[in-house]
């Protein structure tokens, strides 16, 4: 599992190269997998793979989304947030998860926030990605996970680069 964080990297640009079924199959099982608070599963997840609406929702935010035309899979995650006060978290941890097994997989892939982004003056990322996708209004949409095979490569952040100093041990300020 650390190898796979050690390689993990946002990536924003793919190939044109399909994902197959078995591969999918395995995406869907990761997230339906994801823990959750109290075993609740708050979350919904929306698998589009048709061209047409990838484009439509790389536009769901002012910036920060385009590159979802070109992926192969978006993975729209989404959580009851009268069914869990955890929705946020649970679905947190699916979106990762999903990550961290589509890395496992030769798959890239990148987190999209779409909770308290903005689409327009007039229009929140939420209401565009739920207008869009037919998302009912009880169901709060968190991320968009872009997920396919890599298009670019990104070096690895060496072990001496991570932020030591953001650990303490036992109290805050005492150093490890």
């Amino acid at each position: 599992m650390i190898e796979i964080l050690r390689a993990r990297r946002s990536i924003r640009k793919y190939e044109d190269r399909p994902i197959d079924g078995e591969t999918m199959e395995i995406l869907k099982e990761a997230v339906l997998r994801s823990p959750s608070s109290r075993g609740i599963n708050p979350w919904v997840f929306i698998f589009v793979d048709d061209k047409e609406l990838l484009g439509k929702l790389s536009l769901a935010k002012e910036h920060g989304s385009s590159f979802l035309r070109d992926a192969q899979l978006g993975v729209v995650v989404c959580g009851e947030e009268k069914r869990s006060d955890c929705w946020i978290e649970d679905a947190s941890i699916a979106s990762i998860i999903l990550q961290l097994v589509a890395q496992s997989l030769g798959l890239g892939s990148c987190w999209i926030q779409i909770r308290g982004r903005r689409h327009s003056d007039k229009k929140t990322a939420e209401e565009y990605v739920r207008e869009l996708l037919k998302i009912p209004e009880d169901l709060r949409v968190l991320s968009i996970i872009s997920i396919g095979y890599p298009g670019e490569r990104k070096r690895k952040i060496k072990k001496e680069e991570l932020e030591y100093g953001k650990i303490y041990r036992n109290r805050f300020g005492e150093r490890w």
